[in-house]
């Protein structure tokens, strides 16, 4: 499908979603367009209705749309009401897939990997209503009309009712496929048009997920094995080429690297501080975790004032075996996972980054507050950053980053202390209030969410009541001051043998429905959603007892 693509002489209308993934498999397809000639127009939307708005739009130019990350858990048919001659390419991450997006064959050509279990369900489980009702309807006049109809009407509710059953079962539980720049570095490499910076942009989407937490550990380890075979064949190289690392060449490397954020772009010490693992592991916001990270210091044997200065600027002797003595003590200190297995890249000579790197980059440039800009510019300034000929806008993005996980640290430190996280009997509840600093940070999705992922597994970590150690998180912050709205998100539990399947997407519409809240179950993340303030309460007293 995508060969057909890419081969008609039609534009195509390109709708991504603002988040790291969609944006990576944006960049290759990008590439992918121009190899081809392919003419498009490129519209972001953060939501179900820019979507849509952008859908009624161009409707009328386009007869082709891609969509990436967003678009097959919802009916796409139902909702944009297209043309007969209308086709939707869609590469999106999001599970489960709408099981009518994945029998429509026609209009809806869906971009997934062979082996991924989808579980839907058959065809005739959940298609049946119509052949049902016909059925109905033939008579042999053996028996009374009456009491045929009503035989009929009694198995049809009966069909029904196992109907709604298969497809509650099936769509209970949110959670992530394949990275789509994954999808996409596939895709590329099929049409043997894969180039090392596509391999790249794959290698950030998947990591990505890594740090928001969508995919399993096994997931991860899997799709990271899948790429280094890619990393091994675009940058094996002979001695020459070692020497002549000139300004515009690009290598990828595969590495066990330390799990501390943007540590080779801050201090050591400031990155120990701002990574939520090593922040929990401590307990960094209590007394005791603050000496515990002194003893941590001492036992390296790296001198404070090594490890409080820049990273570049740390002694070389130092930086030798540094990943091997932070990665001793930190066994000793109980941190088992402190060295993940990652890529780095080298732009030029100097210019060295980790794929999280990149990710914490160029999300923080993606939900910039600091200037009111509209979401778009800051769309655009995220794309761009992720072009190597763009690394002053990446730098930029560092530097936002180092803000954001700062303010994720002292707003969790705030919530722990002040015992803002309540147990609520089947979940943890945490509401930030208006005046919080930083609250304006925390109005944007992607930042909630790393903030309730980093709250939860500090929280869990400082808790001696172990039901509360299983137990999800439900985190709220104002959105809209004027129109008086907030953003909610749930999170599954912090466990290590969590799936990563969340089921607070369909159990907020359901609370939402029950109390008749004024809500807007508009992101692509079902779990994440804007509430009316003043409904608030209701709608928690509706989930707690939903859920109880």
């Amino acid at each position: 499908n995508g060969r057909k693509l890419f081969r008609t002489g039609f534009r195509v209308l390109l709708l991504v979603a603002s988040d790291i993934d969609a944006l990576c498999a944006c960049k290759i397809l990008q590439a992918l367009f121009q190899c081809d000639h392919v003419q498009y127009t490129l519209v972001p939307v953060s939501g179900w209705q820019e979507l849509e708005t952008a859908f009624l739009e161009h409707k009328d130019q386009f007869k082709y749309f891609v969509l990436l990350n967003c678009g097959a858990n919802i009916d796409l048919l139902e909702i944009l009401q297209p043309e007969d001659d209308t086709l939707f390419f869609v590469c999106d991450t999001h599970r489960p897939i709408n099981a009518v997006n994945v029998y429509n064959e026609t209009q809806i050509k869906l971009l997934v990997k062979q082996d991924d279990d989808l579980e839907i369900p058959a065809y005739d489980d959940i298609f049946r209503e119509e052949e049902e009702e016909d059925s109905g309807n033939e008579s042999d006049g053996s028996e009374p009309a009456g009491k045929r109809r009503r035989f009929e009407e009694v198995r049809f509710e009966q069909v029904k009712i196992k109907w709604q059953e298969i497809l509650f079962d099936y769509e209970q539980y949110e959670y992530h496929g394949t990275s789509s720049a994954m999808m996409m570095f596939e895709l590329a490499w099929i049409m043997s048009k894969d180039l090392n910076d596509m391999l790249w942009w794959a290698i950030v989407g998947l990591t990505d997920q890594w740090i928001q937490d969508r995919i399993t550990q096994m997931k991860y380890v899997t799709d990271v094995g899948t790429l280094q075979r890619h990393v091994t064949r675009h940058n094996h190289r002979n001695g020459d080429e070692e020497n002549s690392l000139s300004i515009d060449c690009m290598r990828i490397a595969f590495e066990y690297d330390l799990c501390l954020a943007l540590y080779q772009h801050w201090s050591l010490y400031e990155s120990l501080c701002n990574t939520c693992y090593t922040s929990a592991s401590f307990k960094l916001w209590s007394v005791q975790g603050q000496k515990r990270l002194q003893e941590f210091l001492a036992d390296m044997g790296l001198p404070l004032k090594q490890v409080k200065q820049k990273f570049h600027s740390m002694d070389m002797s130092l930086k030798e075996n540094l990943r091997e003595i932070i990665e001793e003590s930190a066994n000793k200190f109980g941190m088992k996972d402190l060295r993940v297995q990652t890529f780095s890249v080298h732009f030029g000579f100097k210019n060295k980054f980790l794929a999280s790197d990149v990710v914490y980059a160029t999300a923080a440039l993606m939900e910039n507050v600091d200037k009111e800009e509209n979401r778009t510019d800051n769309f655009i300034k995220a794309l761009d950053s992720l072009s190597r000929v763009n690394l002053d806008q990446l730098l930029q993005g560092l530097e936002l980053a180092k803000k954001q996980l700062c303010a994720i640290q002292q707003t969790v430190a705030s919530c722990i202390c002040t015992n803002l996280v309540i147990n609520q009997g089947p979940f943890l509840y945490c509401y930030l209030m208006e005046g919080t600093p930083d609250v304006r940070l925390f109005s944007r999705p992607i930042s909630l969410c790393l903030l309730t992922k980093c709250l939860l597994k500090s929280f869990v970590s400082s808790t001696r009541n172990k039901r509360c150690k299983l137990l999800p998180m439900v985190m709220a912050a104002p959105m809209n001051l004027e129109q008086g709205t907030v953003i909610v998100v749930g999170t599954p539990p912090h466990t290590e043998s969590s799936d990563k399947k969340n089921f607070f997407g369909r159990a907020f519409e359901k609370a939402a429905e029950n109390t008749n809240s004024r809500t807007l179950h508009n992101h692509f993340d079902m779990s994440i959603i804007e509430l009316k303030m003043e409904d608030r309460s209701k709608f928690l007293d509706a989930l707690i007892a939903l859920l109880s």
